[in-house]
């Protein structure tokens, strides 16, 4: 009998877990022949979803692991994934969004040979326009500059296969771009669809530019993890601004002997902001590199567990 770890990384969702852990379940009365966990990484909650997972664990295989402090989402997924027993993983948000009942669907891929299986929403229900149109532009862009194709309306939430998971653990990088990873990876992929549901209580964690997971911070972590292009971007810029700076001389030169009126302090402030943007622009750009390098030779670890209460296996 084949076993299916699914992976919840969240921070307070009391009001959440007893639904969503009752509606897993229930998915596999229609899955006679699997086993499953349910992997519950705790990032640092102060309400009292913990307790209700310690209750929950005396009838269901939960597994709850409990950060050392806020971490933020991709830490805690990576926890879950070197602490899962399953043949595959599943992982998805803990808010009810992504329905569990899709996990049978999500199997029945994995079944039929794929190794990663992306869930794919068709709509997103209780989100703004304004937030959809920046969250398709970005994939746009993540796609137009890196060397991957992360297909459009397609989220964390998804199932991968025991092989392409350890590929992707063996990746070295410190803060991956777990979602452009499970696309890297290669292997068998195929999506299923569904529409994704408003938030079942409490408030989302989730906003576009906050540094812990922010959408802002992700975009950039998408791009500079699988691209070179902004360097590139950046030394184009450079080479621009470099021949209209002598377009400007020779303009300044010609007007001078022509004895035309050169423009005064305010042509000089509009030049140097032009430039000065373009060069604080392109150091930014070389300082986002730099940084991952740092993290990376740091030697850190990606995260800490402060401890983990594992259920009675039957296995």
């Amino acid at each position: 009998m084949k076993k299916v770890s699914i992976i919840f990384s969240f921070r307070n969702e009391e009001k959440n877990i007893p639904e969503l852990v009752t509606r897993t379940n229930k998915v596999f009365d229609k899955l006679n022949n699997w086993k499953y966990e349910l992997v519950f990484v705790n990032d640092d909650s102060t309400d009292s979803s913990e307790k209700i997972l310690i209750e929950l664990q005396k009838n269901y295989p939960i597994k709850i692991i409990n950060m050392s402090r806020n971490f933020g989402v991709g830490p805690c997924v990576l926890a879950g994934f070197d602490n899962c027993s399953g043949d595959c993983i599943i992982y998805m948000d803990a808010d009810l969004q992504d329905p569990p009942e899709l996990i049978v669907k999500l199997i029945n891929k994995y079944e039929d040979g794929y190794d990663v299986v992306h869930t794919k929403r068709t709509k997103r229900l209780g989100e703004g326009k304004i937030y959809l149109f920046v969250i398709q532009l970005a994939y746009k862009i993540i796609n137009m500059f890196s060397n991957i194709s992360l297909p459009a309306n397609v989220g964390d939430f998804k199932l991968i296969s025991k092989r392409a998971l350890d590929s992707i653990k063996r990746q070295k990088e410190f803060d991956p771009y777990i979602r452009g990873l499970s696309v890297w990876v290669g292997f068998n992929q195929t999506f299923v669809e569904y529409v994704r549901q408003p938030r079942h209580a409490g408030q989302s964690h989730f906003s576009l530019f906050s540094s812990r997971p922010g959408a802002a911070v992700q975009f950039i972590r998408a791009i500079t993890s699988y691209s070179l292009v902004p360097l590139y971007f950046g030394i184009i810029l450079g080479i621009v601004t470099f021949l209209f700076s002598f377009l400007l001389i020779f303009y300044a030169l010609y007007a001078k002997f022509s004895g035309i009126a050169v423009a005064g302090t305010t042509g000089i402030i509009i030049t140097i902001s032009f430039f000065s943007g373009i060069i604080l622009m392109t150091l930014g750009i070389i300082g986002i590199y730099i940084a991952r390098i740092y993290e990376q030779t740091r030697g850190r670890d990606k995260y800490v567990i402060k401890e983990i209460k594992d259920y009675k296996s039957t296995d």
